[in-house]
């Protein structure tokens, strides 16, 4: 019998930034997942740089060799989408909104309603703030990763063996045991496949620190789409 690659349930997807591969991820682990006879869909938790439908959701579905699906038109799975293309607190405060989160996890709840599992694109890396200061300077201190820990989703973090991505691992996996977040698996994406001896170094660094810190947790190999 196939191994399931994840139980159902809801995932934030996350990594070490903006250019990680986290669409390309979210797709084709969608795709696997659907391969195993599981009911999977994408989310898109915020889109930047839009003015109609998320582009990050239009990419899963290729990824996942389906059309787009009802509740895409119906923007359940990306209901918060903001033009200019930055990190959202900055995109929403020039058209002079503020990010509702409330949104977001309403439409999650929906589409639990209708698919086993979904995976929860996020924008950007954990720490990327979803409310700015106020005029007076005081902060929200309110990032992606809090948002990720008030509603304890699972984590499934995007990294790869190119250089430099081992220290930004780490410094998401200490934001994530200082949330007590739960990493569920971390995505190794196989291509581009960089210098053999940094990637065998950089994810047996990866699987030992797992195995210490989140022993329940899986490493789960991405391939090229």
């Amino acid at each position: 019998m196939m191994e399931l690659l994840l139980p159902p349930g809801a995932y934030f997807v996350s990594g070490i930034d903006t250019d990680a591969g986290k669409s390309y991820a979210t797709g084709l682990l969608a795709r696997m997942l659907a391969e195993q006879g599981r009911q999977v869909i994408t989310q898109k938790f915020i889109q930047t740089g839009c003015t109609d439908r998320s582009e990050d959701i239009e990419l899963h579905r290729r990824l996942m060799g389906i059309p787009l699906q009802e509740a895409d038109t119906a923007g359940t799975t990306c209901p918060v989408i903001y033009r200019f293309p930055a990190s959202p607190h900055l995109s929403a405060r020039l058209e002079g909104r503020r990010v509702e989160t409330a949104a977001i996890e309403r439409a999650t709840q929906e589409l639990l309603k209708q698919y086993d599992t979904v995976l929860l694109e996020g924008a950007g890396g954990l720490l990327v703030p979803l409310r700015p200061f106020d005029a007076n300077g005081t902060p929200h201190e309110y990032l992606t990763a809090d948002y990720v820990a008030e509603h304890d989703l699972p984590l499934l973090f995007v990294t790869s063996a190119r250089l430099g991505s081992l220290n930004h691992t780490l410094l998401s996996f200490e934001a994530c045991r200082s949330r007590q977040i739960r990493i569920a698996a971390v995505l190794w994406k196989l291509y581009p496949a960089g210098d053999p001896v940094i990637a065998a170094d950089t994810r047996a660094y990866i699987a030992d620190y797992l195995h210490t810190y989140y022993p329940e947790a899986r490493l789960i190999d991405i391939p090229k789409a």
